[in-house]
């Protein structure tokens, strides 16, 4: 691992942290209505695969913030989508669990559990046909493995040689139900590997998952066939901001609180001399900064008109489609 990545880990694990800290009070004080899905304690899987995956089209569930930051949108944009803006990457209808931008193949999170699944392994189709092997990766919970579109999807994909990654972040909990009590299998790679090539890695490690999830690519992409990557991880908030959380013993809490994601690249990171002091107090005050100006600009940018409710519903441009 150079430093050149370690610097880009721990700016953009440390962006998405501060950012979704600083929704959630925005939230508490009504200016983000709706759901709030936030995924601290998850950045390593959601930095580590974006930068590791590299080209290629994302499709992913609805605790998206951290993903659409670190594939590139800028913080203010995503910021006021979040507030319900017309300056947001979204104009504002999609809100925390809508982040979508072309721009960056970002085809954003989901609302419906798993939904995004089969959506990928239609894009994979598509970049196959194209003779594109860019590939896609498709990210999504524990508790979407128990759905049928899920088999169904590593079945097509398998059976269509596709090149798509799925990556299944594996926090134990889906909502309040802990895996054990969901799932037959609790090492979910297992449900694929007679599929695909499937593994599993240590969702706290930004360096790990980065790894795992570069050797996927170059899979995808010269032999043109899925793979599966079962990230070990977990949320430090509730599932949503309408979420007790008292279903979690406190004493697990503890022990994955020991193992913060950051926290962890920053001991390793300065110990391989990859980053310094100096270097993360600078991304501190950066990223301070950067969320602040994000919330100014949310707060200060207008809402919808209500001509918007009747944009892009109907593709303008297409010749193919009967209106």
């Amino acid at each position: 691992m150079n430093k050149s990545y370690a610097e880009q880990f721990y700016y953009l694990m440390k962006l998405g942290r501060v950012f979704e800290q600083r929704a959630k009070e925005e939230y508490m004080k009504g200016n983000i209505a709706g759901f709030l899905h936030l995924a601290i304690g998850e950045e390593a899987v959601h930095v580590g695969a974006s930068l590791g995956f590299g080209k290629g089209d994302f499709f992913v569930h609805y605790r998206e913030h951290v993903w659409a930051l670190a594939r590139g949108m800028e913080p203010k944009y995503v910021m006021a989508e979040l507030f319900g803006k017309i300056t947001g990457v979204s104009k504002g209808k999609g809100g925390s669990m809508h982040l979508y931008d072309p721009k960056y193949n970002f085809y954003g999170g989901n609302a419906i559990v798993g939904a995004q699944i089969p959506h990928a392994v239609g894009a994979a189709y598509a970049r196959k046909l194209r003779g594109d092997k860019s590939g896609v990766m498709v990210a999504f919970g524990d508790g979407a493995t128990n759905a049928g579109n899920f088999y169904e999807s590593i079945n097509l994909a398998a059976l269509w040689k596709v090149p798509v990654l799925f990556l299944c972040e594996n926090n134990r909990y889906a909502i309040g139900t802990h895996i054990s009590r969901a799932s037959a299998l609790t090492d979910l790679y297992m449900k694929a590997k007679d599929y695909m090539p499937a593994v599993q890695v240590d969702g706290m490690d930004v360096f790990a998952v980065f790894e795992a999830v570069k050797q996927a690519k170059e899979y995808i992409q010269t032999e043109g066939k899925p793979y599966f990557v079962e990230a070990l991880t977990y949320r430090y908030e509730p599932h949503s901001m309408s979420d007790t959380n008292v279903y979690r013993p406190q004493k697990e809490m503890e022990i994955m609180k020991s193992k913060d994601p950051i926290q962890l690249l920053k001991d390793r990171a300065l110990k391989e001399g990859l980053l310094t002091e100096d270097f993360i107090r600078y991304v501190d005050d950066k990223v301070l900064q950067e969320v602040e100006e994000a919330v100014e600009f949310a707060l200060k940018s207008p809402e919808p008109g209500l001509d918007e409710l009747y944009k892009d519903v109907f593709c303008e441009v297409c010749t193919d489609v009967v209106s």
